[in-house]
């Protein structure tokens, strides 16, 4: 089975891979945004916000030990000690309040020597107004919604009831005065829809 096996291969071997994506995440800690191919940005995304995270985790941490083991885990990662003491003493404090999301991905286009799909990557800052979300309304509690439901399917219950009884009593009456005749009924129907 292929299960997690989903990842951004991008035509190189794991060791390149490691290494271009330390590089990437480098310049964009460092520059703020990065123009690059999409399927680069694409996977620079996860990997430089599980960086972000490992910051914030630094920052929650009361113990000093806790906070070095977090940073050692972003220089393994990163592989560059600037770009992780910026990101660890400048840039976190843009992201503690939120719970992800931490990089926006712009389509460029095609690039003009072999027409890759080229974009832009860059970190959201904390004040950026098109981040802030409204907030969901509070759904119903289950009792208030529950109750008017219930009585309004109590009422038509009761009036399929009542007419499901009288029909029953005309169709009796009808279905006897009409056994002799069932046929013209019919075809008196067909008539009608004809005319």
């Amino acid at each position: 089975m292929r299960h997690s096996k989903r990842r951004h291969i991008l035509g190189v071997s794991g060791p390149h891979r490691s290494a271009m994506m330390g590089n990437l995440s480098v310049a964009l800690l460092t520059h703020g945004r990065i123009e690059t191919t999409i399927s680069k940005a694409k996977a620079l995304r996860p990997f430089i916000e599980k960086v972000i995270t490992l910051a914030k985790k630094a920052e929650q941490a009361n113990d000093a030990a806790r906070k070095l083991h977090f940073r050692r885990l972003a220089i393994s990662r990163v592989r560059d000690k600037k770009a992780v003491a910026k990101l660890f003493d400048e840039l976190v404090s843009e992201f503690t309040d939120r719970t992800g999301g931490y990089t926006r991905i712009y389509k460029l286009g095609q690039r003009v020597g072999d027409a890759a799909e080229m974009a832009l990557i860059e970190l959201i800052d904390g004040s950026d107004e098109g981040y802030d979300k409204p907030k969901r309304k509070a759904a119903p509690a289950k009792a208030e919604a529950a109750a008017p439901a219930t009585s309004a399917d109590v009422e038509v219950e009761t009036v399929e009831e009542s007419t499901t009884e009288e029909p029953e009593a005309a169709d009796e009456g009808a279905t006897e005065e009409a056994a002799p005749t069932g046929e013209s009924e019919e075809t008196s129907e067909d008539s009608e829809k004809t005319n």
